[in-house]
């Protein structure tokens, strides 16, 4: 086993070397990470398809700046789904190696920038819940939906860039420097610069939400003191501290998701990795998928407006599915009485 250890160097840079980054070596291994891929991979491309849905088919809805981040962000977790599913079932549970060096870090790319983008999204989300919950009087100024969409814009186009830098050169075999030990081709620091962007942007996140429940707190104490003048302004005000709470349970589902990971990636940097940590980080990027597939549950179960949206779904659905079963006795009935006439 010892002889498949990628030292951190350039010269292993030939493609021979993918065979190393194979961690799994047992079947029962393959096939427990091929079936969480399969299993959580599909409910999260259809539980954020559904709630893209949801989103656009709604005029009401998508024309709020929340919900259009709501869309990026579940746009994000269902391209991150469908490269990562492929692409980590392909190498590591098919042993796929034939392909070359461009192509991985083309996939590898992808992975980053929805998972860059995903992370952007809930700042953004971050920003406009401050905004909406700090200064409501002057919320429709400030956010609209173009500065909205140009936000959003500026915010894809930036992550891709980054994500792309290693197929565009910034790669170990390029620069002929200290290669990653968990991810083929990728320079250490590149690596470094990225978990050094993923940890500014939680930062960020974590700042912006503590501002975002420090005001919730502060609306529901004023609530509390005005409940005699119920009104419009107060209903607002509820939907936002709602709102507020449900970003917040989405922030804490995607830390516990992603720490291990994240820990494993900054422990490369600095020291080398045994056997088994590189396996265990393997297992635990599958809690990336179990991530992308909780927040449209959190969606449905605490956005009022997403749930009636889902719930009005749900009830045209069910008004098909009766036309379409009573059509035929209907026709079977017309028919026997045209037969009897």
């Amino acid at each position: 086993m010892d002889t498949c250890r990628i030292p951190a160097n350039a010269s292993k840079c030939s493609g021979s070397t993918m065979e190393c980054f194979m961690v799994l070596s047992t079947q029962a291994q393959k096939i427990s990470i091929g079936t969480l891929c399969g299993l959580f991979g599909t409910m999260c491309v259809f539980e954020n398809s559904l709630v893209l849905y949801l989103i656009f088919s709604s005029p009401g809805i998508r024309k709020k700046p929340s919900y259009l981040f709501i869309g990026s962000l579940a746009l994000a977790d269902i391209l991150a789904s469908i490269i990562f599913v492929c692409s980590f079932v392909n190498f590591h549970v098919f042993n796929e190696a034939g392909f070359s060096k461009e192509v991985f870090l083309l996939q590898l790319g992808g992975v980053n920038t929805s998972f860059s983008a995903s992370l952007s999204s809930l700042l953004l989300t971050a920003l406009d819940r401050y905004l909406s919950i700090s200064r409501p009087s002057e919320y429709k100024l400030l956010m609209t939906r173009r500065r909205a969409w140009t936000a959003l814009g500026v915010l894809w186009v930036t992550c891709a860039t980054i994500a792309c830098l290693p197929l565009l050169g910034w790669n170990c075999c390029a620069l002929d420097s200290a290669c990653s030990e968990l991810f083929p081709f990728v320079d250490d620091n590149y690596l470094s610069g990225w978990l050094c962007l993923v940890l500014l942007l939680l930062g960020c996140i974590v700042y912006a939400y503590a501002h975002v429940l420090w005001r919730a707190r502060q609306h529901v104490a004023y609530m509390e003191k005005r409940q005699a003048q119920a009104g419009k302004q107060n209903t607002r005000m509820r939907m936002d501290v709602t709102l507020a709470k449900t970003l917040v349970m989405v922030l804490a589902v995607l830390m516990l998701c992603w720490s291990p990971v994240l820990v494993l990636m900054i422990y490369s940097v600095f020291a080398r990795l045994s056997d088994r940590l590189r396996k265990a980080f393997a297992f635990c990027s599958t809690l990336c998928l179990l991530n992308s597939m909780v927040n449209p549950i959190i969606y449905a179960l605490r956005s009022k407006e997403l749930f009636s949206s889902l719930r009005r779904v749900f009830s045209h659905f069910r008004k098909q599915l009766q036309v379409a079963e009573e059509s035929p006795e209907a026709e079977s009935t017309h028919k026997s009485s045209v037969i009897e006439t």
